[in-house]
């Protein structure tokens, strides 16, 4: 008789699988990866990183410096001739190759991604699937890398191409990092450029492992190179680095203002996917059981660590009491638990100072006068790790700091509005402008306040769902530039123009 599967004996199989590499890794440490050698710090220097599960030391990492951080430079500057000059049909299928290896592991990524950042399981599950769709696209998109536009002029035949920019730097976030690191790293591949990826030191594990699935699928030594350290040291040392022609950098708002600081005397090219306070607005006129699914999956899953959460919701007065009300009862039924456990819709938090961070809008919500009508306590959860119980603030105003600050948690503040002019007023009167949500059966109005939104992003009567070839990017503080099919090699290519005269035009002539 077939075994029945129950969450708890896939949480089981889970912390099994996740014993023996949990123990290989804490053996072995992790060290960068450098011209394809996995390699110490120059320095000596290493650092632990600790699981928010249960405070667990994972592993000791390197740390790296400039030291470092020049060693890779220079291991992506002699690699990225041959991988420029290696046919697009070559490179799709090494990228192809890494794709299949991802998914070869992604059970193991999986849980690993659990304990390293405490997302859980159930999103998890999934990210190294996505992560092996984005190598797929862009491995299948190598042969049109390349492709310009015909633009003939009377006398002369002009087409544009686009070459590799060179060696380039990605620095990744901690929130679903091997996912958010390919979303960068796949394209840098696909275009030709080689890389130096400085990922987050809060979750390193990861991106451990895809610097070494990458060296084992094949992909030429120097072309991706990894290395670990913190922000202001290794960091700040990619940034500023002559060799790194660009910098992909997904993190916070403060961090990419530095960032293009640092790049500034080397002209360094820059992309930025920043911060967000995104609003979803929720008109009388919605489906409100589709939106309130909506309203509750885009802040809550992930832990809330995600750049495009909705974490603003403004909801038209008529049936705000109402849909209050059932928020209220989702929220109130989440359940908090260890992040193996295929039931758990929420994890313990990335780390013990993001936690204070979140726990410290606690009480800037009661100073303000708002009211936690869910929440606003840590959890006592499993392992005693970082959780926090989810949070609903009500009764908030559009100026309020919860109301314009990014928590980047399971925390949600509720406003309401009058009319269709009151709720974009709202929508727009903060610093950022990631993504935008709107519901209502008036299409419209959906396309009205669509293009009122000072947003990136807009999804009317959808939860976020990422379509590879779209641009993927936001406005003012939240970012520069834009992530995503053609959009992406835009920022990793330059674009050449080359004119082809027919010999007829007529060429003026001096000194005679």
């Amino acid at each position: 008789m077939d075994k029945v599967v129950t969450s708890s004996n896939v949480f089981q199989t889970n912390k099994d699988r996740a014993a023996p590499l949990l123990e290989k890794l804490k053996a072995d440490g992790i060290g960068h990866l450098i011209g394809g050698k996995l390699v110490p710090s120059i320095s000596g220097a290493t650092f632990e990183t600790k699981s928010p599960v249960d405070g667990a030391v994972l592993a000791s990492v390197a740390r790296g410096n400039a030291q470092d951080v020049d060693r890779a430079a220079t291991a992506a500057s002699q690699a990225f001739k041959a991988w420029r000059a290696m046919s697009a049909t070559m490179r799709k299928k090494l990228l192809h190759r890494v794709a299949d290896a991802i998914e070869d592991r992604a059970d193991d990524i999986a849980v690993l991604e659990c304990i390293d950042t405490g997302q859980a399981y159930r999103f998890m599950a999934k990210a190294a699937i996505r992560a092996a769709e984005n190598f797929r696209f862009f491995a299948d998109k190598c042969a049109d890398a390349r492709d310009g536009f015909n633009m003939p002029g009377d006398e002369h035949w002009n087409v544009s191409t686009r070459v590799p920019i060179g060696p380039v730097g990605v620095i990744t976030p901690w929130n679903t990092p091997f996912m958010l690191s390919t979303w960068k790293i796949a394209p840098a591949l696909a275009a030709g450029c080689t890389v130096v990826h400085k990922p987050a030191e809060w979750s390193p594990v990861t991106a451990d492992l895809l610097s070494r699935l990458v060296k084992e699928a094949g992909v030429p030594d120097g072309v991706l190179n990894t290395v670990h350290g913190f922000g202001e040291e290794a960091g700040k040392a990619l940034t500023e680095h002559p060799a790194i022609k660009a910098i992909g950098f997904v993190g916070e708002s403060a961090t990419g203002s530095a960032i293009m600081a640092q790049g500034a005397p080397t002209l360094k090219r820059v992309h930025f996917e920043l911060g967000g306070k995104n609003p979803v607005i929720v008109f009388d006129d919605a489906d409100l059981d589709r939106a309130l699914d909506a309203v509750v999956f885009m802040i809550y899953s992930l832990n809330g660590e995600r750049c495009t959460s909705s974490s603003r919701l403004l909801v038209q007065r008529g049936i705000a009491e109402r849909f209050i009300e059932k928020l209220t009862a989702r929220v109130k039924a989440l359940k908090v638990g260890h992040p193996l456990d295929p039931a758990t819709e929420i994890g313990p938090l990335i780390h013990e100072r993001h936690l204070e961070k979140v726990c410290s809008y606690f009480d800037i919500a009661r100073e303000d006068g708002a009211i936690i009508a869910v929440g606003g306590k840590p959890h006592d959860g499993p392992g005693r790790g970082h959780y926090v119980a989810p949070t609903l603030v009500t009764g908030a105003q559009a100026d309020m700091r919860v109301a314009q600050e990014e928590v980047f948690g399971p925390f949600l503040t509720v406003i309401t509005f009058r009319d269709e002019d009151e709720a974009v007023g709202i929508a727009n009167a903060v610093q950022y402008g990631l993504a935008g949500y709107v519901w209502t059966s008036d299409m419209g109005r959906a396309l009205r306040v669509a293009d009122a939104l000072e947003a990136g992003m807009i999804w009317l009567n959808s939860e976020n769902v990422r379509h590879l070839p779209t641009p993927f990017g936001g406005m003012k503080s939240s970012g520069i530039g834009r992530d995503g099919g053609d959009y992406s090699f835009d920022f990793y290519m330059e674009t050449k123009h080359v004119s082809l005269a027919r010999g007829t035009h007529r060429i003026q002539r001096l000194g005679i």
